[in-house]
């Protein structure tokens, strides 16, 4: 069964295309390499998630997302770098930077600045975003615990974050850059 991993551990892991598990601000997430399409596409085998849906990326800080905010206007970066009350999902448009299997079918790609202080150790440590999905089976609850993580998924993990969630009671408030329109509360 897997055990817990070093930040070092999971952010080899990550460098070398695996899956890792770790606590987010509300539920545990799984994440990978957003730039390795091998590493994706089976995150999304593991989860068994439509490829057609996206998937989010999560920063420790705006500066990470800078690749992907390319063009934006100074007015929209501004809103990214507003304070939230609750973690925040942006639905920002695609400047043609996010892979194909990270948008989805959209035109735009999901943006996260974790407040969490290991998603934020994590992303630094690798030198970058990661993807940032919840740990769980396409249509099955969330994981709230390694044990479930481990229950669910086993062996096909290659590494496994332990920590505390990070005290929100929901996933992270989607809303969409360009209009303000909350697509989940």
């Amino acid at each position: 069964m897997l055990q817990a991993s070093s930040l070092d551990t999971a952010v080899a892991a990550l460098r070398e295309g695996g899956v890792i598990a770790y606590p987010t601000e509300a539920v545990w997430g799984l994440g990978c390499d957003p730039d390795d399409t091998s590493a994706l596409t089976r995150l999304l085998r593991i989860k068994r998630r439509d490829p057609a849906k996206g998937v989010i990326l999560v920063a420790a800080d705006l500066d990470q997302f800078s690749p992907w905010l390319e063009g934006l206007p100074d007015e929209r970066r501004a809103v990214l770098a507003e304070p939230q009350a609750q973690p925040t999902t942006w639905l920002v448009p695609d400047n043609g930077r996010a892979a194909e299997l990270v948008r989805g079918e959209h035109d735009k790609v999901a943006l996260r600045v974790s407040d969490h202080p290991l998603v934020g150790e994590l992303c630094r440590a690798f030198g970058g975003p990661l993807v940032s999905t919840s740990a769980n089976r396409a249509g099955e609850p969330s994981a709230m615990s390694a044990e479930e993580v481990r229950r669910v998924f086993g062996d096909e993990l290659d590494a496994l974050l332990d920590g505390p969630l990070g005290g929100h009671t929901r996933p992270s408030t989607i809303r969409d850059l360009a209009t303000g329109r909350v697509l989940r509360a």
